[in-house]
């Protein structure tokens, strides 16, 4: 996007970034997974001459049940989890429940009643459907690792809150809510737009994630009269959708000057603003995509920003702590990855040459 008044030299804004920053070298990419201790050998005398070589762990079982296996943002986990579980003596079998809440619900029924995993990996879709189930599996002893999304009601923190969970790698969902809506604010007062006319893209409106994050927007953007909400549309992590829902929202609200929505569905936003020759409409998206960062690296006014996140880092952590935690019979301590980047892990214009992206888009 153009616009005539404003110079990448220029940017300023209540998120400005000053000084250099460290590059982020991501844990996915570069951390090896950990060796697991050797079991002690045998009391009495060997008969023949010792070896050095560690008696082997037994190989895990594990499920993982998967948000869609298709989603771009999902592969680059599970390829991460794939590759953890291999290094450290575990099997991973795969459960795709293709962004629907009830298969998943039934696929953590099926796995649960199998008996047959030693650990279970959920990635939840709808968290609130599964904490009754999860916790009578935790009290019949399954070891159950959550992954990416929170499960609990308190959608402002990382930490664990179902008791007994063997791990808990997860973001905060409202926080990229909370970010999208300074990044709005920011933007609005950039380019002098009054009114600035949000089109909101959801993914899966339904889900906890979505209502999360429009909550968190909602509540920053509540204080600029200027700023509202104009039209909504759901692209359900897809280009696609998020090509065929910016459409619709410019073609009933075509007044519309920000859109704001995952990086998958500003991708879809930027090929429907192409073709309506609209130059006018600054994308806030969140994901960390490396196609976003391309966008940005390219002219910030062509995708204003993106909130980072790091799928790949969460799947090899959830791997690592969950069997840590089967092998050694104490729960992991619950992390987010993404607490632990530069800036809020808010990227710009000004400092994207400081994050390496994770999944593609």
């Amino acid at each position: 996007m153009v616009y005539t008044n404003t110079s990448r030299a220029g940017r300023r804004g209540p998120h400005a970034i000053a000084g250099a920053l460290v590059t982020v070298l991501l844990a996915a990419c570069t951390a090896a997974a950990p060796t697991a201790a050797p079991t002690a050998g045998p009391t009495s005398a060997p008969t023949t001459a010792p070896t050095s070589e560690p008696t082997p762990e037994e190989t895990l079982s594990l499920a993982y049940l998967s948000f869609a296996v298709a989603n771009s943002y999902d592969a680059p986990m599970l390829a991460a989890a794939k590759a953890a579980a291999a290094n450290l003596n575990a099997e991973i079998t795969v459960f795709d429940a293709n962004n629907s809440p009830d298969a998943q619900f039934t696929q953590l029924q099926d796995a649960l009643a199998s008996g047959q995993y030693d650990g279970i990996i959920v990635q939840p879709i709808f968290g609130p459907a599964l904490i009754e189930s999860i916790t009578a599996g935790i009290a019949d002893g399954a070891q159950i690792a959550v992954l990416d999304q929170i499960l609990g009601e308190d959608l402002t923190t990382s930490e664990a809150q179902v008791d007994g969970l063997a791990a808990n790698v997860v973001f905060v969902q409202s926080e990229i809510g909370r970010k999208q809506g300074e990044l709005t604010v920011q933007a609005c007062a950039e380019f002098a737009l009054d009114p600035c006319n949000v089109g909101f893209l959801y993914n899966i409106k339904a889900s906890s994630l979505d209502t999360a994050i429009r909550t968190a927007f909602d509540e920053v953007i509540a204080d600029h009269p200027e700023i509202s909400v104009v039209a909504e549309g759901e692209a359900f992590y897809t280009v696609a959708l998020g090509l065929t829902a910016t459409q619709d929202m410019l073609t009933a609200h075509p007044e519309i000057n920000v859109i704001v929505g995952a990086d998958q569905g500003i991708t879809g936003a930027v090929t429907a603003l192409e073709g309506a020759e609209r130059t006018d409409v600054a994308l806030v998206g969140y994901g960390g995509a490396g196609v976003a960062y391309n966008r940005i690296a390219a002219d910030p006014q062509q995708q204003y920003a993106t909130v980072a996140q790091l799928p790949a880092s969460e799947g090899q952590y959830v791997v690592e702590d969950l069997i840590r935690a089967i092998r050694s019979g104490t729960p992991s301590p619950s992390r987010d990855p993404v607490s632990e980047l530069p800036d809020e892990g808010i990227v710009t214009g000004d400092n994207v040459a400081n994050f390496v992206a994770e999944w593609p888009g």
